[in-house]
């Protein structure tokens, strides 16, 4: 079974989620299909459909959440520490072609958002990135083109 890194804080936010889809979207549906199915024949009743297939998404999502719950490894990035870059890690880089200084944490593939700074694991950029160090240069290739950036601090936070 593959295991999944996450930080604590997008764990935090998956579990919160399920939480969620159990107590609150999952009674909401039903009292829907209910009360679609208090509207007649069911052969012809456009929201008792749709109230199902909202039902198939949020079982569907909690089925996906709980795996993914059941297999993440936490990250506590607070206790690591050293040099080179691995998952975590919260890393300034300087375009080598623009000087524009940018900062990204390296985290898992569930928590990641480019507008906060957090780009995936997965990501070709990360993926450059990881084990290296400061003042160490890259060369990603990326859907835009090829980026330099030269890595000016890596901490763990």
């Amino acid at each position: 079974m593959e295991r999944i890194p996450i930080t604590a804080t997008g764990h935090a936010k998956l579990e919160a989620e399920l939480k969620d889809l159990k107590s609150n979207a999952r009674p909401q549906v039903i009292q829907e299909i209910a009360t679609a199915r208090d509207h007649g024949d069911l052969s012809e009743n456009a929201e008792y459909d749709a109230a199902k297939e909202k039902q198939s998404h949020i079982e569907g999502r909690i089925a996906e959440l709980e795996d993914k719950l059941g297999r993440c490894e936490v990250i506590d990035v607070a206790a690591m520490s050293g040099r080179n870059i691995k998952f975590g890690a919260t890393v300034l880089l300087v375009d080598e072609d623009t000087d524009e200084e940018i900062t990204y944490q390296i985290v898992g593939d569930d928590e990641s958002n480019i507008e906060e700074g957090r780009i995936a694991i997965s990501a070709p950029l990360s993926r450059a990135l990881i084990n290296k160090e400061q003042g160490d240069s890259i060369e990603v290739t990326t859907p835009g083109g090829s980026k330099a950036y030269e890595i000016l601090d890596v901490k763990f936070v």
